[in-house]
């Protein structure tokens, strides 16, 4: 994700026309929930005992929601990048500037040609349009049927678009946001196998496996050819966790059969990597990961929940997987050092209420790291401290900040509350799961794509789409569709 105004400063909104945008790129044309229960520990706490102490929190945290929004000082003002993204009858991809009148071709990210096209971009169009509703109709739309099937389809189309040849899901299409993040790729392969493209998640396994540095560490973000980092933002421990944890939300959406057999195979050598790594990162004496930046984007001397949460679910899933893959001992292993990094996590962040570092710190969105479906169960007192946490970051137009302490004080960003609508989902508050839906839905672009950012108006800001978000919100769609009576 991207940080305040972003890190990489303000991204001005191009003029130019439909037809002579940004340099292009061809986009992935295929052919074709919740993590499952990874067993529990006599110390942990069942997860309903601590969503009855939330709803004490809840009322007290919210009474005041609306005078703190007041208190937090100056406005922020973000403009919107782009509409959202297209592709040309010759199939590349591109933005769709602000003042653009483009649309396209119904049920797909295809732009209508006009009726003064030639025949030729006309009919390149429509056959490009036909391979969206072949690659639709191979797998489902979770929600169909329901208030959020038009807003989960966008943002599938989306993410079958901005998902490139050789797997790169890039994170966004404007200029600076045109890398693959392993964080962000990670949900995109688990929002492809819950609905029904598994190759596709393949595909970006495959990119984050050639990628991958032979300890099991990731760059922050990649260049979509797969050649390296674009900069020296370096290295981003809470990646490999994610990628660890995505691989055992697919491995239990599939189920047991011959899919799963195949990915557990196909990247054996990624598991072993990825856990080797985490291993590592907690052999110490107090068992926590060094600091790392994390989804803030923002260089870290302390650690973050936001690294701490992620190298936990990566161990739990390491766990899983190696147990799904026959191998005991290491199975063993890793659930002892998730063990371990479990207790410190408890006793260093959770004896505090999670704040973003431990001891007292203002929480941030990283509380929902160490809840479901992102831990087998939530850690003591951590569902507390999520409803607590909303009251710190809610936003003047109704959606959720990065963290309490985050810089800008009026802008809301989708990444966070469509987690937090994951959440809410995967703990037995679908109402609350719900709201948020109706609320990103709300404040999407007049194309349909769900923007990184809204501004306090509430009109969509930044760029748009934002896969993280799109795929956070089919993830959503998918819990609530499984989960309903």
């Amino acid at each position: 994700m991207t940080a305040a105004a972003s890190p990489f400063g303000p991204e001005p909104t191009t003029t130019a026309s439909v037809t002579a945008l940004m340099p292009a790129i061809v986009p992935h044309n295929p052919t074709s929930t919740a993590l499952g229960a990874l067993g529990s520990r006599a110390m942990r706490s069942p997860r309903r005992t601590f969503w009855t102490l939330a709803a004490v929190v809840a009322v007290v945290a919210l009474v005041g929601a609306a005078a703190v929004v007041r208190d937090r000082g100056r406005v922020d003002q973000v403009d919107l990048y782009t509409l959202g993204i297209g592709v040309r009858p010759d199939g590349t991809v591109t933005t769709i500037p602000t003042d653009s009148d483009g649309a396209y071709l119904p049920g797909s990210r295809v732009l209508d040609p006009g009726p003064d096209a030639t025949q030729a971009d006309r009919d390149a169009a429509r056959a490009l349009a036909e391979q969206t509703w072949t690659w639709l109709d191979a797998g489902t739309v979770p929600g169909a049927g329901g208030p959020h099937e038009d807003l989960v389809t966008d943002a599938l189309l989306d993410l079958h678009t901005l998902t490139l040849d050789g797997g790169a899901a890039v994170a966004g299409y404007s200029s600076k946001w045109r890398y693959v993040w392993p964080r962000d790729a990670s949900f995109v392969a688990a929002a492809l196998t819950a609905t029904g493209h598994h190759e596709d998640a393949v595909e970006v396994f495959e990119f984050l496996d050639g990628v991958q540095h032979p300890d099991g560490s990731f760059e922050a973000r990649y260049l979509p050819d797969g050649s390296g980092p674009p900069d020296d933002r370096g290295l981003q421990t809470d990646g490999t966790g994610w990628v660890l944890w995505a691989l055992a939300h697919v491995a239990d959406t599939l189920g047991p059969g011959p899919e799963r057999a195949d990915l557990l195979r196909a990247f054996t050598p990624m598991i072993e990597r990825s856990t080797g790594y985490l291993q590592a990162q907690v052999a110490n004496p107090r068992s926590l990961p060094a600091p790392s930046a994390d989804y803030w984007e923002h260089r870290e001397q302390a650690l973050t929940l936001g690294t701490a949460g992620p190298v936990l679910a990566g161990l739990e899933a390491a766990e899983h997987l190696l147990d799904l893959l026959g191998r005991d001992d290491d199975a063993a292993l890793a659930g002892a050092d998730a063990d371990r990094l479990h207790g410190a996590v408890l006793a260093n962040f959770g004896q505090t209420g999670y704040g973003r570092y431990a001891g007292r710190s203002a929480r941030d969105a990283a509380t929902a790291f160490v809840l479901p479906p992102f831990q087998p169960e939530g850690l003591a007192g951590a569902a507390a401290a999520w409803e607590a946490s909303i009251a710190e970051m809610i936003r003047p137009a109704g959606g959720l900040a990065p963290g309490g302490s985050w810089p800008e004080t009026s802008i809301s960003w989708t990444p966070q509350t469509s987690l937090y609508a994951w959440s809410a989902a995967a703990n037995g508050q679908p109402e609350r799961a719900v709201e948020w839906l109706d609320w990103i839905a709300e404040h999407r672009t007049p194309l349909g794509a769900i923007p990184e950012k809204v501004g306090p108006d509430g009109s969509p800001a930044g760029v748009a789409p934002l896969m993280w978000s799109a795929a956070v919100v089919i993830l959503t769609a998918a819990e609530l569709e499984e989960s309903a009576p």
